[in-house]
């Protein structure tokens, strides 16, 4: 396993953006790894599907990395927007170039349902970049429905996978079944709407993003399977909010918005074809985005 990939949560960044032609903002950039760093994530998942990496030219992907890596000493998993093996191979090459000795793996979405193919494809992206491999089980992004059975007894026998990302619902029986066939850490995804359960079946904790990463880490860190009960207040007063952010379609903006609002970037667009937040839910994450901010900080502030 690669040294970097700790148990803990991961912190999932978000690419903000600017003004009326979406440029990346850098400073925004900045600020949601530096408020990471200080909520005490053990690392940072860098150009996910929520990082919006698949809307990003080449030269936008290596602008994020390089905020990131200045504005922080966090290990990274960079995540790979391809299912192909070519166009992974490069973005797998681009960051060991950029995040070096850093790189606690990178994030490469399960391809294919065939053993063999996503053997070939984990197998093929680390012998030519020299990187370890995080396997993403998502797909509701993929649209590649792989059996938790199969994943779990590759992984065991592939060296070069150091994570695995369980995002195939139900979360906590996929969490369960790869605990019990591989020996890496597996880390619950979804925002964190499961996260209780997930650690219950074993997960090493969340590899996601919430618009209050402090409340991740606290639930993690107070898991104890001896007293659940520790986690699970730590996590309640935060699960509306979580649920409203996954929402189907809008879950992206319903984020970024929250994020807007906690003040840790300047403007809350997405990048087209991306849903827009719908001004009808507007009242309603102000009211859930107040709550949970009271639960942080009685007075009402973070």
């Amino acid at each position: 396993m690669n040294r970097h990939m700790r148990p803990g949560v991961w912190g999932v960044l978000a690419t903000p953006f600017s003004g009326s032609t979406f440029d990346v903002d850098e400073n925004g950039v900045a600020q949601l790894v530096e408020h990471a760093d200080a909520a005490g994530v053990a690392g940072l998942t860098v150009l996910g599907v929520f990082g919006e990496a698949a809307r990003l030219s080449w030269a936008e992907r290596r602008l994020v990395l390089e905020t990131v890596l200045d504005s922080t000493d966090l290990p990274l998993v960079v995540g790979c927007t391809s299912l192909a093996t070519a166009p992974v191979i490069d973005e797998a090459r681009m960051a060991v170039e950029l995040v070096g000795d850093r790189l606690a793996g990178v994030m490469v979405q399960a391809n294919s349902a065939d053993v063999a193919t996503l053997d070939a494809h984990l197998r093929a992206v680390h012998e030519a970049s020299g990187a370890d491999v995080v396997v993403q089980d998502y797909p509701v992004v993929s649209g590649v429905h792989v059996s938790s059975a199969m994943l779990g007894d590759l992984v065991a026998r592939s060296p070069h996978v150091t994570a695995v990302k369980a995002e195939a619902p139900p979360t906590p029986v996929a969490v369960a079944e790869l605990t019990a066939r591989c020996d890496v850490p597996v880390f619950g995804g979804l925002g964190g709407i499961n996260l209780l359960d997930e650690l219950a079946c074993g997960a090493a904790g969340a590899m996601t993003g919430f618009s209050f990463p402090e409340a991740l880490v606290a639930t993690v860190e107070a898991w104890d399977p001896s007293e659940p009960g520790k986690a699970r207040e730590q996590l309640l007063p935060y699960l509306p909010l979580i649920t409203f952010e996954q929402q189907v379609g809008i879950a992206l903006a319903v984020r970024k918005e929250c994020l807007r609002r906690r003040g840790l970037i300047a403007e809350s667009a997405v990048r087209p074809p991306a849903r827009s937040l719908p001004d009808s839910m507007r009242p309603l994450l102000e009211a859930h985005v107040a709550a949970a901010a009271a639960a942080t900080d009685p007075n009402g502030g973070e």
